[in-house]
């Protein structure tokens, strides 16, 4: 079988022994969703077509390429369990569904998930047997009904403004994972680089009576820090000193390796790989502090798309070229926007040292009253727990652009408890409730700007008191003094080829003047000593939003001279960095 993205799907917590479900399932489009009434999920019932998994059905790289809705869809495949396998744990991992998941195993149903962009582990061990199991999936997604988050997925038929093709189903990696009876399930670290100490809370599954976990902390190679703590079945919290820590920053990306060797009586049954990055945060003076000194984020608005797979990236290698293409313009970082990027981008981002905010695609969902956070705060939750341990996010921003909704405001409260539960479950990161309006609380004071005249963003922005920082929506939302952030600007519309896309104002004429304006746009920003970052939209084309630094395809589209000018402006110091 020829298998599409066979690289680890969770970097960030590595075990030997699991199988790669990637590849080709059976497949039937479920367009009244009716299947599971005609019992989709026994062996008996038909399927028409193949897919290659991980990509979605409106994808070529899926085979399927059908961009109409599709409101469920079916997969099935066969998985083979080895006898030997089934003294321990059987876990079925999904990287993504979009959006309700039923998995069914032999016929019976084994287990449930909501949200289509957080990852989800089934024990499906009670359901298998050895040798040949049938396994079926079945997902359920409708953006149209303003009741689940679905970012920029087109709530018409086709794509329009910036709303491009949806994704439907299996968007993911999936695999199995065998494990003993007893495991670790997850680890939080939170790597101090003030102190050295290295804090983990390490959660284990399973009965451990008489259990410890030894611990072991590498770098280059080399031990530098070790323990072994006694562990039961929940959470176990523990510590350990590095000495002199290597800090990861921007573009110098230290990282240390971490092992964990659980034992239960004196026999070790489960070995997990993972790494991590000492660096602090901090937020004062108007500036974002990196490890103890002010760094001006230079992004990018990266939306997660691609020509041929939608929402999942063709390789592996695409995801880290994304950030290379970026890096060599000059910029730190980027917005993740309105998506939850999958993990091996964040694993790049880790490895490159490039900054990134953690986004959830909170576009299409009502939270013009409460209802809206039992939608949205379950799921958010769980992109927190999966994403926490990644040095390379620096902020997580739940939302983006409230607007009202057929005359409706957002409800504050939602917004509000969105932000305070974010915060209680990582306090060591900063928190936009939501980007460009309208804010409630939020730790960085950001707005969104479109204007293309130089001239006229100067006046806008460039103050030299924090009481003269401009604001978008000064009747709706107000500055308290946070760091300052223009979050998305610029956005110029070029193209070589097309003149059906577009951007935001008036394009320029040349390349030239689209430089001109990329300059002095990014210039005032940069010469703000009250701004502390800045988001340009946007890294590359998507669909018929042509506006990229490069094309949808991730070609040129400007001349190498005006390449070099961008990045040399973006390479500038800026005056917030010039603090102490």
């Amino acid at each position: 079988m020829n298998i599409s993205r066979q690289e680890y799907p969770r970097p960030q917590f590595v075990r030997d022994s699991w199988e790669n479900l990637n590849g080709t399932w059976e497949f039937e489009m479920d367009l009244a969703d009716s299947g599971a009434a005609r019992g989709m999920e026994k062996a008996e019932a038909a399927f028409s077509k193949q897919i290659n998994v991980p990509f979605c059905p409106e994808s070529e790289l899926s085979g399927i390429g059908n961009k109409d809705f599709m409101a469920a869809v079916w997969y099935r495949r066969i998985i083979r369990i080895p006898a030997e396998k089934l003294s321990g744990r059987v876990l079925l991992h999904f990287g993504a569904v979009d959006y309700e998941c039923t998995v069914y195993v032999n016929g019976e149903k084994a287990g449930t998930h909501r949200g289509g962009y957080s990852s989800f582990c089934f024990d499906i061990t009670e359901h298998v047997k050895a040798g040949e199991n049938l396994l079926t999936v079945q997902a359920r997604d409708d953006v149209r009904g303003a009741r689940q988050p679905g970012g920029k997925q087109s709530d018409q038929y086709g794509s329009y403004g910036c709303m491009y093709t949806r994704t439907t189903g299996i968007w993911q990696t999936v695999w199995l994972e065998y494990t003993s009876r007893c495991y670790l399930e997850n680890v939080h670290t939170i790597a101090d680089a003030a102190s050295g100490v290295l804090a983990f809370s390490a959660k284990i599954c399973g009965e451990a009576a008489d259990a410890a976990l030894h611990t072991t902390v590498s770098y280059k190679g080399q031990a530098v820090a070790e323990t072994t703590v006694p562990v039961h079945t929940g959470t176990t919290d523990f510590s350990v000193t590095v000495e002199n820590p290597q800090l990861w920053d921007v573009g110098q990306p230290n990282l240390y390796d971490l092992c964990y060797e659980l034992t239960v009586n004196g026999e070790t049954v489960d070995t997990v790989s993972a790494y991590c990055g000492f660096r602090t945060i901090e937020l004062k003076n108007h500036a974002f502090y990196l490890n103890g000194r002010p760094v001006f984020q230079r992004l990018v608005l990266d939306q997660g798309f691609y020509p041929d797979g939608i929402y999942t990236a063709p390789s592996d290698e695409a995801l880290k070229h994304d950030i290379e293409l970026s890096m060599q313009l000059g910029f730190n970082g980027a917005r993740l926007h309105e998506k939850v990027f999958e993990e091996r981008f964040l694993y790049w981002a880790d490895r490159l040292g490039y900054l990134v905010w953690g986004e959830q695609a909170n576009w299409g969902l009502d939270i013009t009253t409460p209802e809206g956070v039992m939608n949205f705060l379950p799921e958010w939750l769980e992109v927190l727990n999966r994403d926490f341990n990644h040095p390379a996010i620096i902020g997580w921003c739940p939302f983006n652009e409230t607007w009202d909704r057929e005359g409706r405001k957002q409800d504050d409260r939602v917004l509000e408890l969105v932000y305070r539960a974010t915060k209680a479950v990582d306090s060591t990161r900063p928190v936009i409730d939501t980007s460009g309006n309208f804010h409630v609380a939020t730790d960085i004071y950001d707005i969104h700007d479109y204007e293309q005249d130089p001239g006229i963003f100067a006046e806008r922005y460039g103050a030299t008191t924090p009481e003269h920082i401009y604001d978008t929506y000064e009747n709706r939302q107000h500055y308290a003094g946070q760091p300052f952030f223009v979050s998305e600007y610029g956005g110029t519309w070029w193209s070589n080829e097309s003149t059906d896309g577009w951007g935001y104002g008036n394009g320029p004429a040349t390349q030239e003047e689209l430089a001109d304006r990329y300059c002095g746009l990014t210039e005032t920003l940069l010469g703000n000593e009250y701004t502390c970052a800045f988001c340009y939209t946007q890294l590359y084309d998507v669909e018929q939003e042509q506006n990229g630094m490069y094309t949808y395809e991730r070609k040129p589209k400007f001349k190498p001279e005006i390449y070099a000018r961008i990045t040399a402006t973006n390479q500038k110091p800026a005056a917030i960095e010039k603090k102490k």
